[in-house]
């Protein structure tokens, strides 16, 4: 889908994320996984509670889905970072 606006035609993309999470008994396990039409990157994390913690579920999901998030974060960041470096280096062969 594009959109024009002053001239510029712009593109809307859609990324999907899914995170998937498992706990096994004190230990809780997520897969963030995003794919980007061209691309999938996987994050993963776990999360480990404490013998001495109580048991809420919820917790260990939030600890496991935001580490996941982040491990995503950074890969998604270091493919940027790649594509740019390529770029640059593409431009001084060429000359541009």
């Amino acid at each position: 889908m594009a959109w024009t606006t002053e001239g510029e035609d712009l593109t809307a993309k859609e990324w999907t994320a899914h995170i998937h999470l498992s706990e096994h008994g004190r230990d809780t396990s997520a897969r963030a996984v995003l794919n980007t039409g061209d691309n999938v990157l996987e994050g993963k994390a776990e999360a480990h509670r404490s013998p001495v913690d109580p048991s809420v579920p919820e917790i260990g999901d939030e600890l496991a889905a935001g580490r996941a998030l982040q491990d995503l974060a950074q890969q998604l960041m270091g493919a940027a970072a790649r594509d740019s470096r390529a770029l640059d280096e593409e431009r001084e062969m060429r000359g541009w």
